[in-house]
């Protein structure tokens, strides 16, 4: 085979170079992902989960640290289901587990306001079937399928690396959920 052609096969070329991995499960994600990309980032921290309920559990620490960024300035905003929403009532009756989507909202909830600057929350229930993390130029968006938990969702982590790419796509989804999404206290 002729150099170039090696070449070729393994740099990443085109619309897939933002693609820093796929994984079929975000429980397969190295839960180092998350830790090092909230540790990192700078200037933006979005949270478009639907409960986000795992980072308390899988990044120690998330509290502190998000207060820390939040009070330096980053843009820190969490996207939460609706908890009152009739399309959560029948996620719930999908996902029939005893942790109703309800309490994994409250208790990120909780865990937000124990931080010691504002994080604004708003809710929503346009999200449901795909989240999206954002933290500056790095996303992690877990596509859900079927019955299964956030947790066996197929997850990918982007990185930008171009105008109008996977990247730039996602934040705009976050963005438009963002602007749609009901203030969940009327401060935020």
């Amino acid at each position: 085979m002729w150099w170039p052609e090696i070449v070729r096969r393994t740099v990443k070329t085109g619309t897939d170079r933002e693609l820093v991995g796929v994984y079929p499960r975000r429980a397969d994600l190295p839960r180092s992902v998350f830790r090092e990309a909230i540790e990192r980032a700078n200037f933006r921290l979005w949270f478009g989960g639907y409960t986000s309920y795992f980072v308390w559990l899988e990044v120690p620490g998330a509290v502190t640290t998000l207060a820390a960024k939040a009070s330096a300035g980053a843009d820190l905003r969490f996207l939460l289901g609706d908890p009152d929403s009739p399309v959560t009532a029948e996620r719930d009756r999908v996902e029939a587990t005893p942790l109703t989507l309800a309490t994994r909202i409250a208790m990120t909830r909780a865990e937000i306001e124990k931080a010691d600057a504002p994080i604004p929350v708003r809710r929503s229930d346009r999200h449901i079937a795909m989240s999206v993390w954002v933290f500056d130029d790095e996303a992690i968006v877990a596509t859900h399928i079927g019955a299964g938990l956030g947790q066996d969702s197929v997850t990918l982590h982007l990185r930008r690396a171009q105008d109008g790419g996977a990247f730039d796509r996602y934040v705009e989804h976050f963005e438009s959920l963002w602007a749609d999404g009901k203030p969940a206290d009327p401060q935020d």
